[in-house]
């Protein structure tokens, strides 16, 4: 992932405010989970698409829902175009189908305004704010899926924070617990150094997702013996 030359600097390496070491949490959860590798997609179309999929759903239900769209039909043009009918049975494993449908076809028919042959490829070369801009000004984008296509398709230094990484930022103290959505991606992006955005992300999710879920953390068990919301 490429260093990010604007934007907050990710100097504040040390402690959340109520006390723990974002170092520490890094090297505590990668001999669990492993050090994540960034895989950089470079299709970002697909990558805003695949995360609209994603939301509220398991990757592999989002992926699958992805893999029917591409096969049904032959291109942006086919899917912005067709009866939104078609659109909902083609993504109906994905979930939430009804709303995923229109926005999606309401998000490319936006792209294909701006960007006729849909190529969105300039969004790499574009300053990182002007590129968040552009997506953000998408019908639907906020800012964990214009961070996802940023990061994911890019490479690009943004920090998507979703609600495995909201919740356990916020157990471990890292953000405050009243920090809204919106919030909670400038406070990290501003905590995390920016060369270890792809890897906070990976990290908290598996441990939000394997040991320190929503309603029953495994805190007996949990690498992250400082943190302060522990039990037990």
């Amino acid at each position: 992932m490429t260093a990010r030359p604007e934007g907050p600097t990710g100097e504040q390496e040390g402690a959340g405010p109520r006390g723990i070491s974002l170092r520490e949490v890094i090297d505590l959860l990668v001999p669990v989970y492993g050090r994540p590798v960034p895989q950089v997609s470079h299709d970002p179309l697909a990558e805003l698409v695949l995360t609209v999929l994603s939301q509220n759903t398991a990757d592999t239900n989002s992926g699958r829902a992805f893999l029917q769209l591409m096969r049904r039909y032959p291109s942006w043009d086919a899917i912005a175009a067709a009866p939104v009918e078609e659109v909902v049975a083609a993504i109906q494993t994905g979930g939430l189908a009804q709303q995923k449908a229109p926005r999606i076809q309401a998000i490319l028919r936006a792209v294909a305004q701006r960007a006729p042959d849909w190529d969105v490829g300039f969004l790499e070369e574009l300053p990182l704010e002007e590129a968040r801009a552009w997506l953000r000004a998408l019908p639907g984008v906020g800012p964990k899926t214009a961070a996802c296509v940023l990061l994911f398709s890019l490479g690009r230094p943004a920090l998507p924070v979703d609600t495995h990484v909201e919740r356990v930022s916020k157990r471990l103290g890292l953000i405050p617990e009243k920090a809204s959505a919106d919030q909670a991606h400038g406070l990290l992006e501003a905590l995390v150094p920016p060369e270890e955005y792809y890897a906070f992300h990976m990290l908290l999710i598996k441990h939000g997702r394997r040991t320190c879920a929503a309603r029953r953390p495994a805190c007996a068990r949990c690498p992250l013996a400082a943190c302060p919301s522990r039990e037990g």
